[in-house]
């Protein structure tokens, strides 16, 4: 039953986003002072929506001295900064089931470039696992996030996100969960058969 609980939670069952959807997703972006170049590309976004969980790569830079950010202390760095942009969004992932998959540091520079330039230098990467393309256009457009991205931007020399649907995901917490109750419960079956018998 708790597997069951925990499958329904960690699975968004909605299915691709509607015509309906895209258009008040569309409509809360004008509302926030989208552009119409990010209005456009995230129409695109939503309009190829499968329905699928998804995983978004990050790359990052973080910035060495990074600007004074109205909400924060003079002098905070890049990572105090980045820190008050994720203690908001934290709250939001999770209870959309949307969590990190993998976080790493650098420990040395890009070793294969081709066709990109002042990409040799990250400090970390991350994968970040969404439910949905709709559990992140909710929590993206969120009035509540309202001045809270310019902690992000300012924390950030450079960064590069793309979304990635998964073809093998053996991290997926749903398969994980699975292999633990049946190391769990299989032998305690049995335990419980042989005592009967």
């Amino acid at each position: 039953m708790f597997y069951l609980l925990f499958c329904y939670w960690y699975t968004d069952f909605g299915g691709p986003l509607s015509a309906r959807e895209i258009a008040a997703f569309t409509e809360q972006m004008r509302a926030n002072g989208a552009g119409p170049a990010q209005i456009a590309n995230l129409q695109q976004f939503m309009e190829s929506d499968t329905g699928r969980q998804f995983v978004m790569v990050n790359n990052i830079d973080m910035a060495e001295n990074p600007p004074t950010v109205a909400g924060a202390e003079p002098g905070e760095t890049a990572g105090q900064l980045m820190n008050r942009y994720m203690e908001h969004m934290f709250p939001e992932l999770f209870k959309r089931a949307c969590h990190p998959v993998f976080t790493g540091v650098a420990v040395f520079n890009a070793m294969d470039i081709v066709g990109i330039e002042g990409a040799e230098r990250w400090d970390t990467a991350a994968l970040m696992r969404y439910r949905s393309r709709r559990d992140l256009l909710e929590i993206a457009l969120n009035p509540i996030f309202g001045g809270k991205h310019e902690f992000k931007t300012a924390a950030l020399d450079k960064t590069i996100a793309y979304p990635v649907e998964t073809q093998v995901y053996l991290s997926d917490l749903r398969f994980l969960l699975a292999l633990i109750l049946l190391a769990v419960l299989g032998p305690l079956d049995l335990l419980i058969y042989r005592r009967r018998v």
